[in-house]
C-alpha cells in the first residue's frame, strides 16, 4: 500500500496530497493544468521534496520530514513514465529498456527481464530500432518496458496518452488496464482528460480553497471549489 500525506508550497498555492493506494488499485489524479498533478508524482518519485509530511510505500518510509528521511529516487522502487517518454534518441530500443534495469541483478537476469517485458508489450521486433523510427504508441510501450524492467513496486504515469490520437488512445488505454492486471502493482496516473478515468479504481480531483489546492479522499473543507 502507498500512504501519502504531505504539503509543498508552490508559487501560486500550497499543495496538499493526502490519499492511499492499495495493492491492485489504479488511482487517477484528474484535474486541469497547474493543479499540482505532476508535482505529486515527482514528490512520490523523489524528484521533488515536500515541505512537510510523509510518503510510505509497503511499510517503508520514503519521505518523512519529522524523521529527516528522504530516500533518493533509485532507492524507492518506483517506475515513472514521463509525459514525453524521455527516451534516449542515440540508443536503440533494447538499450533504452536495459537502461532502466537494476544493475544489481546481473547481466543474465537483466537480459531475461528484457525478453519477458518486450514479449509482454509486443515490442520484441523493435529492439534494434531507434526512437526516431517509432510511432507514438511504440514509444509509449518502450517507456513502459524501461520502467517495468526495474521491477518497481509502484508505477507512476504522467499523462501517458495525451500525445496520441483518439483511436490509439482508446487502444492503449485497454492495454494499460491489461498490463496492470498482469503486473499486479498499484498505478498512479495523472490526466486532464476525464476519458482516462475509465482506467481508475478510484479518482481524485483537486479541491481549491483560498490559496490551497488539496488532493484528498477526505471530505472537502467548507467553501471549496472542485477542480
Amino acid at each position: 500500500m502507498l500512504e501519502v500525506d504531505f504539503q509543498k508550497k508552490l508559487p501560486d498555492f500550497t499543495l496538499t496530497a493526502r490519499f492511499a493506494v492499495r495493492e491492485g488499485e489504479i488511482l487517477v489524479l484528474s484535474g486541469p493544468s497547474g493543479s499540482g498533478k505532476t508535482t505529486i508524482l515527482e514528490c512520490l518519485a523523489g524528484l521533488q521534496k515536500p515541505d512537510r509530511g510523509y510518503i510510505n510505500l509497503r511499510g517503508k518510509m520514503l519521505f518523512d520530514k519529522a524523521e529527516k528521511i528522504n530516500l533518493p529516487p533509485h532507492r524507492r522502487g518506483i517506475g515513472f513514465i514521463f509525459q514525453t517518454y524521455a527516451l534516449f534518441e542515440h540508443m536503440t530500443v533494447k538499450d533504452n529498456i536495459l537502461y532502466g534495469a537494476a544493475r544489481a541483478n546481473g547481466r543474465k537476469k537483466r537480459e531475461q527481464l528484457l525478453l519477458e517485458v518486450m514479449d509482454l508489450l509486443g515490442i520484441s521486433h523493435l529492439q534494434n530500432r531507434y526512437p526516431t523510427q517509432l510511432s507514438g504508441g511504440e514509444k509509449q510501450r518502450v517507456a513502459l518496458a524501461r520502467a517495468l524492467v526495474s521491477e518497481p513496486v509502484l508505477l507512476l504515469l504522467d499523462e501517458p496518452l495525451s500525445a496520441l490520437d483518439r483511436n490509439l488512445r482508446e487502444r492503449l488505454r485497454g492495454e494499460l488496464k491489461q498490463l496492470h492486471k498482469q503486473w499486479g502493482i498499484p498505478f498512479v496516473l495523472v490526466t486532464h482528460c476525464r476519458c482516462e478515468e475509465q482506467l481508475a479504481s478510484k479518482v481524485l480531483r483537486p479541491l481549491r480553497f483560498q490559496a490551497r489546492v488539496i488532493w484528498t479522499e477526505a471530505e472537502a473543507p467548507q467553501g471549496h471549489e472542485s477542480g
